[in-house]
């Protein structure tokens, strides 16, 4: 069964940046297609980024474009979120996620237990 464990989470200050990890155990790391997604209190999640398989393919929700890159790392079984220029609406708890099934633009199956990122204006 595969798991994921986020870090990286914190606080930050409008305009600054964080980078998040998740680390990727229990399967073949470069059999399942991975993402972020993100809840902010009162708010249902709303996807961040997705990567494919192959780590070619990517696709980011409209609200982080150009602000934020997902990449994979196949020799530390890692997904890293790069988050740049940090507004206060980019705040919530952030969720790795991964499926071994369909492509990176479908459903999600396994997710992590989050790391939460907090932005002060």
């Amino acid at each position: 069964q595969a798991q994921l464990v986020e870090s990286g989470g914190g606080l930050v200050q409008a305009g600054g940046s964080l980078r998040l990890s998740c680390a990727f155990s229990g399967g073949t790391f470069s059999n399942y297609v991975m993402g972020w997604f993100r809840q902010a209190p009162g708010k249902e999640r709303e996807i961040v980024a997705t990567i494919s398989r192959s780590g070619v393919s990517s696709y980011y929700g409209d609200s982080v474009k150009g602000r934020i890159t997902i990449s994979r790392d196949y020799a530390k079984n890692t997904v890293l979120l790069q988050m740049n220029s940090l507004k206060p609406n980019d705040m919530g708890v952030y969720y790795c996620a991964a499926e071994p099934r369909g492509d990176f633009l479908g459903s999600y199956g396994v997710w992590g237990q989050g790391t939460e990122v907090t932005v002060s204006s």
